[in-house]
């Protein structure tokens, strides 16, 4: 009775934020003098008839904080789905975690596909990467704490502590049905370092995991490291590409392209940004492809989106994860804040980047077996149906990087019937968080 009655406040909670979510957005056509200027008000009225309903009529007294608050987490998730509202409390500890660096678990979480708190990508070597956590599986819990009305930044403060600490997590894995309990040490999080090696006599190969400020011209200096080498066909590997700064992927892709655009940024009451190619900030005009799974997120799909659009490099492996925005704190009246996109990247074809991920034109699944994480609850934005499938892994080898190396030799051609930026069957549309770093 009490799982049913759990169950119920979840529908009713997800219900009330649907509603919101119908009154934003007719309050945003309702500003102009079309018949429809009251339909807000309408939508309004069954909010509020419905909040009551709640009150007065539910089973049994009701949390109101709890259904409020359930009710903005709703909105938001349906407008941004990195959003998050922090109460008085709660933004006073997110900036307090704000001043300093403190350890953490290597977790990047969202909530873009699910109303669950699931992750996007694990830091490699930190404390979750040794518990082999990994994209799509949902924390349940957090010290004991549901995170199903957590904010998302929230979440990311209480997995923050001093360094030999540990948080309890409530894991439930993609791929197992019942919850597992862990629990983590705290660590200071050293992002993956930038690598770069030979693969044969003529072929370089340079890891990106990590597009924080400065890393695109660490990028610019291994290349120049390898032409010396002789390379004269570059591997650009941005997989787990998810510790980053947007900014930054712009700056890496203007080390490719000599013209054209790169992106656009954009939004309702941001001034619009376009980013164009340079050519005095080219370092590489040789062959080159660029390798991306569901981890690449962020600045590194401002990369890929980029070079593909141009036709400037083959795109191999997985589709992304799908977020590029610039995020605010917006205080509020109670002390609290929401932290909101304010502007989103689009790429030089015009598509967001966080409805439409980047599809590479030769679609690869990885390692690991990420079809059966498609989501069936994924954004209709994103196509579903498509002549082509990605090819499969064999156990142990690193098929994306494999078919790369066919591409850059004229093995491999494109499947028929895919063009780039469209989705393939079998690729996950579950890809599990991304926190943008909030510009102020």
């Amino acid at each position: 009775m009490r799982e049913m009655n759990r169950t119920f406040k979840n529908v009713l909670v997800s219900f009330s934020g649907v509603l919101v979510g119908f009154l934003l957005v007719g309050a945003v056509l309702g500003q102009n003098s079309s018949p429809q200027a009251s339909e807000p008000y309408r939508h309004l009225n069954v909010f509020t008839e419905v909040f009551a309903r709640i009150k007065s009529d539910y089973v049994e007294e009701p949390d109101m904080k709890n259904v409020t608050l359930g009710a903005i987490n709703g909105l938001l998730v349906t407008v941004d789905p990195f959003a998050s509202y922090l109460d008085a409390s709660q933004y006073k500890a997110y900036q307090k975690a704000k001043e300093k660096q403190r350890a953490g678990v290597g977790l990047i979480l969202s909530r873009k596909y699910s109303a669950e708190l699931s992750i996007v990508d694990v830091v490699e070597g930190s404390p979750a990467s040794q518990l082999n956590l990994s994209t799509g599986d949902i924390i349940e819990a957090i010290n004991g704490v549901s995170t199903r009305d957590m904010p998302l930044a929230y979440a990311d403060v209480m997995l923050e502590g001093d360094p030999g600490s540990t948080v309890e997590l409530t894991v439930l894995r993609m791929r197992k049905p019942e919850p597992t309990k862990m629990s983590l040490t705290r660590a200071m999080i050293t992002p993956p370092a930038l690598t770069a090696r030979m693969i044969d006599g003529e072929t370089g190969h340079i890891a990106v995991q990590d597009l924080t400020k400065g890393k695109s011209a660490q990028v610019a200096a291994k290349i120049r490291e390898l032409q010396k080498q002789g390379m004269k066909k570059l591997v650009l590997d941005l997989r787990h590409s998810a510790v980053q700064n947007a900014e930054e992927g712009v700056a890496l892709a203007s080390l490719f392209l000599e013209t054209g655009s790169i992106a656009t940024l954009e939004g309702q009451k941001y001034e619009k940004e376009v980013f164009k190619a340079d050519p005095s900030k080219v370092v590489w005009k040789g062959d080159l492809v660029v390798l991306t799974n569901r981890g690449t997120i962020g600045a590194a799909e401002i990369t890929a989106a980029a070079l593909q659009d141009n036709k400037r490099a083959k795109v191999v492996g997985e589709r992304t994860y799908g977020d590029a925005a610039l995020r605010r704190a917006i205080p509020t009246g109670d002390g609290g804040a929401l932290l909101l996109a304010v502007a989103k990247y689009k790429t030089p074809e015009g598509k967001v980047i966080q409805e439409s991920s980047v599809t590479p034109a030769f679609a690869v699944l990885g390692s690991e077996p990420e079809a059966e994480l498609e989501d069936e609850d994924a954004p209709a934005a994103a196509p579903t149906v498509r002549p082509a499938k990605p090819e499969p892994s064999k156990p142990g080898e690193d098929a994306i990087l494999k078919k790369a190396l066919d591409v850059l030799s004229g093995k491999a051609e494109q499947a028929a019937g895919n063009k780039p930026g469209e989705a393939v069957p079998g690729q996950p549309q579950v890809m599990g968080p991304l926190v943008t770093p909030v510009k102020k």
